[in-house]
């Protein structure tokens, strides 16, 4: 059984007659993305804040390895204070600084370094985040996306174990929204942090956690993966999530997970009573990651749109393509057997204009890799058995690589 590395027990909190928190109940465990929902003004912010000890609990306790944070001494509670670090909504620049000071502010305020050794650790930061050759550089002279690259240096700058994120992609477009959610999970798997975050963006953010907690009525009302938070029949949750769920995917212009799954299991039943095969096609981009550190995750997640736009219009109108993760697309292939599958992929391979979509990309020498799977379902199949085998045929045969001019 894993051990929490963040503990609430029965944490209540109010303000005036209201209650914000009550009795709350929730586990945050190490090296996960951890996520909370919930509707407008429940207290999400609230709880982040106890949890990064801005606030105090009226009663019950915070633990931090299974020990009470109350009875900690003040310079352990002040050791434990540098593992957490804060990635504000807004980035929470300072414009009148340059971009070297605001990412060596935490440690100038909270550490006695040497200006050698601030410098030092700010720009090994600024290489690993790619950021480099820009410390001089003002907040206004940066776009969107690298400020948030700014901002997250400066959370990670002080190598923290947990990092709290408080609504991310409030008011961000779809591209620049996506573009966020990659970057928290690609830097959370390079840094290994843990990660909480604060969203209301469904499902898009499920793609990036591994485990959800909804926040109701001031306590957690459901707490556990994203996949279990969308085969929960509770009607509280469900009305939660489908009220916020889109009928198509903001960034692909697809049907959303859900649906994808819904039609899948659409299919499952005609086959079942009437024998009607089908088959799905998994497509994964296999160099996402590159392609976010060579050109930006803002460039990375237009290009995805792009194939995805692509992608729809060379399948016939009878195919149901998906999001299926932050870089999986599912498509299901009604009245279509195995071979019929791996023939449609043959032909999606050589379509000009899939090879053509980074042209209008202004970044050169890097290649677009979508690996795809195959695979027919079976009468007695689950989803995830059918998807899992489609991933582990990936063949290279069925491989797209799109490069830009440099590199082809």
């Amino acid at each position: 059984m894993k051990e929490a590395l963040v503990q609430l027990k029965n944490v209540t909190k109010r303000f005036g007659d209201q209650y914000v928190l009550k009795d709350a109940n929730l586990s945050i465990y190490r090296g996960e993305v951890t996520t909370i929902i919930g509707k407008s003004g429940v207290g999400k912010s609230v709880l982040l804040k106890h949890i990064i000890g801005l606030l105090e609990p009226d009663s019950g306790e915070i633990l931090f390895r299974g020990r009470s944070i109350s009875d900690m001494s003040r310079v352990e509670r002040k050791a434990l204070k540098k593992k957490f670090s804060y990635m504000f909504q807004s980035n929470a620049l300072f414009d009148s600084m340059t971009i070297f000071e605001n990412i060596a502010l935490p440690l100038k305020e909270g550490s006695r370094m040497s200006d050698a050794r601030i410098k030092s650790l700010v720009l090994d930061k600024m290489k690993q985040l790619d950021l480099e050759g820009i410390e001089g550089k003002y907040p206004s002279q940066l776009s969107g996306g690298m400020r948030k690259r700014v901002a997250l240096a400066r959370a990670l700058v002080t190598d923290p174990e947990i990092v709290l994120f408080d609504e991310p992609t409030t008011g961000l477009d779809p591209i620049r929204k996506n573009a966020v959610h990659s970057m928290i999970s690609e830097y959370q798997r390079k840094f290994r942090f843990t990660a909480m975050v604060v969203s209301h963006e469904i499902p898009d953010v499920f793609y990036i956690s591994q485990r959800v907690a909804m926040l109701q009525d001031g306590k957690i009302y459901f707490e556990g993966t994203p996949e279990e938070i969308r085969q929960c029949d509770d009607p509280v949750v469900q009305q939660f999530i489908r009220g916020l769920e889109s009928r198509h995917d903001t960034l692909t212009g697809m049907a959303p997970q859900p649906e994808g799954e819904k039609r899948f299991n659409e299919e499952m039943a005609r086959l079942q009573r009437h024998g009607i095969t089908f088959s799905i096609i998994i497509f994964t981009v296999t160099n996402l990651d590159e392609i976010n550190q060579k050109a930006g995750h803002v460039a990375g997640q237009t290009i995805l749109q792009n194939f995805a736009t692509e992608l729809q219009r060379s399948l016939r109108i009878t195919d149901t393509c998906s999001r299926y993760g932050l870089d999986k697309i599912m498509a299901v292939l009604p009245n279509t057997n195995r071979l019929q599958a791996e023939m449609t992929c043959a032909k999606l391979a050589k379509k000009r204009r899939i090879r053509e979509i980074l042209e209008a990309q202004p970044q050169r020498g890097f290649c677009l890799s979508v690996s795809v799977g195959v695979a027919e379902a079976k009468t007695d199949s689950a989803l995830e058995t059918v998807v899992a085998s489609a991933e582990s045929r990936q063949n290279a045969l069925y491989q797209f690589r799109v490069c830009t001019a440099e590199d082809s």
